[in-house]
């Protein structure tokens, strides 16, 4: 799933490589992507790219007083060739909608899921995007407080976990940086918001913010094809169940809840005791 600190390299990528550029064809390959029919992709034909910005997992292709927003859901994301690019490799991820570009160059939105998660909105504002509209505070802002941090959680009877990965909460994080979140603050990922005592609450915010931030200046500068495989490698838990944990050296462990999995650490998190 994208999360933030890749959304934000992709759209500042966008922004550098695709601005002064024209879009010369849209070919749309799953209508199931497009979210907004009186405006379809196809009408963004002849319009320059102007810049690029990120709003939570979606990024915005601006195009003069309109933009394309394309909501990366939980499988999509854009890849970029060259006029003298080779065509993409058969067991990569199909592209369902396609971008001709001056230059030679196309962009294509694609999706690896068994499901289409992708969606392609054409509006004169990205918060016509519901989502968009429904996004909490971002923790890469530097804006970003203690205080809404702490209105987010709210001393909610909800999973800390949960609560990372809610939207309308906490703008961009997923499942693997709330993994990431939850092990260097050293809190359970199924303790509830309420039950979390100020020093919690303090680690967890700081872990938030140094996660979100610090992958981001990681993620700055990678090809956007390479930018999966740069987080993978970067994660100290998520996805290292049966590993040793970097800290204390004891076992990864999976746990499962509420339709989503967990990796995290027992000694840093959860007093020795597995879940």
């Amino acid at each position: 799933m994208p999360e933030s600190p890749e959304v934000e390299a992709l759209a500042r990528f966008l922004a550098h490589a695709g601005s002064g550029r024209e879009i010369r064809g849209v070919d749309v390959l799953e209508f199931r992507t497009v979210k907004t029919r009186a405006a379809p992709p196809s009408s963004l034909v002849g319009r320059k790219i102007t810049g690029a910005a990120r709003h939570g997992k979606h990024v915005e292709l601006e195009l003069g007083d309109v933009s394309l927003v394309v909501s990366l859901g939980r499988h999509g994301w854009m890849r970029w060739l060259d006029a003298d690019a080779a065509e993409p490799e058969a067991e990569e991820p199909p592209a369902l909608a396609v971008f001709e570009l001056s230059d030679g160059v196309t962009l294509q939105a694609t999706d690896a899921g068994n499901w289409v998660s992708l969606g392609l909105s054409v509006v004169g504002d990205p918060t016509e995007v519901p989502a968009i509209a429904k996004l909490g505070p971002d923790p890469a802002d530097p804006a970003f407080t203690r205080a809404a941090f702490d209105a987010a959680l709210g001393g909610r009877r909800k999973q800390v976990k949960a609560i990372l990965q809610e939207q309308e909460s906490l703008a961009g994080i997923g499942n693997a940086y709330s993994d990431e979140i939850l092990h260097l603050a050293r809190v359970s990922p199924v303790v509830h918001a309420a039950a979390l005592d100020e020093a919690a609450a303090g680690r967890l915010f700081d872990a938030t913010v140094s996660t979100v931030r610090g992958a981001i200046d990681a993620q700055s500068g990678i090809p956007i094809d390479r930018l999966k495989a740069q987080k993978v490698a970067s994660m100290r838990v998520h996805g290292r169940a049966g590993e040793a944990c970097p800290v204390c050296g004891d076992t990864i462990r999976d746990f499962a809840f509420a339709s989503t999995t967990a990796q995290y650490c027992p000694t840093c998190q959860t007093g020795g005791e597995p879940l």
